[in-house]
């Protein structure tokens, strides 16, 4: 017999079915027992009575233990209908039981929001956490968002396009997590912050329109709402314009919301606009909170903040850093400018905020190798090491290169934000805590001394 989900109970009224699950809950009425039986779709009742061959066995039953279940599914007594269940108005006669798996007393209550528990707690057992009805619930929305986001793209003609995991260390922003060759004794691949290169790469190869449901790993100081890794939706365009990227993301969002929150309401459209200059003159902020009734969930201001200068100084390392990253394209092409006076540059960079917090950024590319070197010499490289670091992307780039630009919001922050959760680890299925540790895992961890010898590593104590 094939196995029936609870949401489809109703179509079988009358009709013997097979289901399975876990034991949601259990009520014991003497010579009848009923049982709540959990699967993905939802709960059904259960019905046990003295008189049905496994009656006996269905005392044992606990919560979250798995089991099989066949019976006839009736209409339930007019009494006894419940209306918060899509199942409320029918039940199942027990016939047979199978017990699957048993288990033990959980840790923790699992038909809570969660937010009573101690995080670790919930983190080391995220498996059982992730049984949580809001849990569950925001995974299979973030499928929808993707999902929706891939079919909005490939229906304007870009092509998905997967790149590597393992690539080049290169001093362009965060810290990188390395990872030692075991064949190239003293080597290191290093795991990619965001695919930059490679999508520019694409551009150079003609693809001209790509996106990539990319995750993006870097080795940054523990922040209390950051991730070690997170997920972005990438996006690069060639013979593009900014206000054609900030217009495509517009749409993009705005038929998204429609679609997936239909109860959301975004506060104006088209989308808030302003340079960084305006931000932080009216706002204090490049990031700012633009509802009218900061109070009300279901109101979300998108705003685009572009702009932003090129460089910035930071005042720790007594050099200049870049706003957002060396290959973003200047508003100048004076090279001369560019070196002498950096605090006066301004970039085609800009933003994508959500109800205060930044979901995305991007900016048109610097295809010009004189420019970008300028820039690399502004923030501190010396002309030799730029053309040995980059060397790839300066041979790449001598070809002929369209111009180009792009885009990438960050998923898992979007859906903090949509779904008015407190931080990003309740949107992502097996997150890391604030410094970086998977405690269902254990990780990070130590490695056997044989590893470190066939990688050429010792450890410095």
């Amino acid at each position: 017999m094939k196995r029936v989900l609870n949401k489809e109970l109703n179509k079988h009224i009358g009709k013997s079915v097979k289901l399975c699950g876990w034991v949601n809950s259990r009520r014991d009425h003497g010579k009848i027992i009923f049982i709540d039986l959990r699967d993905r779709t939802g709960l059904s009742q259960i019905v046990f009575t003295s008189k049905c061959e496994p009656c006996g066995l269905s005392e044992k039953l606990r919560p979250e233990w798995v089991i099989e279940i066949t019976g006839e599914v009736k209409k339930r007594p007019k009494g006894m209908i419940n209306p918060k269940l899509e199942t409320g108005k029918v039940e199942i006669k027990a016939e047979n039981l199978k017990i699957l798996s048993e288990a033990k007393t959980l840790p923790f209550a699992i038909d809570t929001s969660g937010f009573e528990i101690n995080e670790e707690k919930r983190l080391k057992h995220r498996y059982l956490d992730l049984r949580r009805g809001r849990m569950a619930n925001n995974l299979r929305i973030r499928q929808k968002v993707i999902h929706f986001m891939r079919d909005f793209l490939i229906k304007q003609e870009f092509t998905e396009i997967e790149t590597p995991i393992l690539t080049k260390s290169t001093p362009e922003g965060a810290r990188d997590f390395l990872v030692p060759s075991r064949t190239g004794s003293g080597q290191f691949f290093a795991l990619p912050q965001s695919p930059q290169q490679y999508k520019q790469f694409l551009m150079v190869a003609g693809i001209e329109k790509y996106f990539q449901i990319a995750r993006c790993l870097r080795d940054e100081d523990p922040r209390g709402d950051r991730q070690a890794e997170h997920t972005q939706l990438d996006v690069e365009m060639s013979f593009t314009s900014q206000e054609e990227i900030l217009n495509l993301t517009e749409e993009l969002y705005t038929n998204l919301v429609k679609k997936i929150f239909p109860d959301k309401k975004i506060a104006k459209t088209p989308f808030f606009r302003m340079t960084y200059k305006e931000a932080m003159g009216k706002y204090k902020s490049d990031k700012p909170d633009l509802r009218k009734n900061k109070k009300d969930p279901n109101e979300l201001a998108f705003a685009f903040i572009t702009d932003f200068p090129m460089f910035e100084y930071k005042k720790g390392d007594k050099k200049w850093g870049a706003m957002h990253h060396p290959f973003t394209m200047p508003q100048t092409r004076d090279i001369k400018e560019i070196k002498k006076s950096p605090k006066d540059i301004l970039a085609y960079q800009y933003d994508f905020v959500l109800n205060g917090y930044e979901i995305g950024g991007g900016s048109l590319r610097t295809i010009d190798l004189d420019i970008l070197t300028a820039v690399f010499e502004v923030l501190g490289h010396k002309k030799e090491d730029i053309k040995k670091n980059f060397k790839n992307y300066f041979e790449a780039f001598s070809y002929g290169v369209p111009p180009h630009g792009g885009i990438a919001p960050g998923i898992d922050r979007f859906l903090s934000v949509v779904l008015n959760e407190p931080n990003i680890r309740e949107v992502i299925a097996f997150p890391k805590t604030g410094d970086n540790r998977d405690l269902m895992m254990g990780v990070p961890s130590e490695v056997t001394q044989e590893q470190l010898k066939e990688l050429h590593i010792k450890i410095a104590k």
